[in-house]
């Protein structure tokens, strides 16, 4: 379901990338950021993995294994990084989390078709 902005300019909802966009719509604290961090960065630990494996079935030429483990490698470099001193950055370090884990989710579901 998508509705407009409190402007009525703008649709709000899923997939509008403004869903938690507004005039009321207080920043994270610093603790909610961190807990976010924290869930991104274990899921990308688990699932990181689990699309290397399914590059497996591939042949070792193929473009789709070649891109999926490239996002591997981009996922286990962000990992390793931890974000500088402020909000604004970590918000920004959690963003970036966020894109790549969404790319390993893309990977994962387009080699195994979402199958464990």
């Amino acid at each position: 379901m998508t509705s407009t902005s409190p402007s009525g300019s703008a649709p709000c909802g899923p997939g509008s990338g403004l869903l938690f966009h507004g005039p009321d719509v207080l920043p994270p604290t610093r603790a909610e950021l961190d807990i976010l961090t924290a869930a991104l960065r274990g899921h990308m630990e688990l699932l990181a993995p689990e699309v290397e494996q399914a590059t497996g079935r591939l042949d070792e030429e193929s473009i789709p294994r070649f891109c999926a483990l490239a996002c591997v490698g981009e996922a286990r470099r962000k990992l390793s990084l931890e974000p500088r001193p402020g909000l604004n950055r970590a918000a920004s370090h959690a963003r970036r989390l966020a894109r790549v884990l969404n790319a390993l989710c893309d990977h994962y579901q387009d080699l195994t078709g979402g199958k464990p």
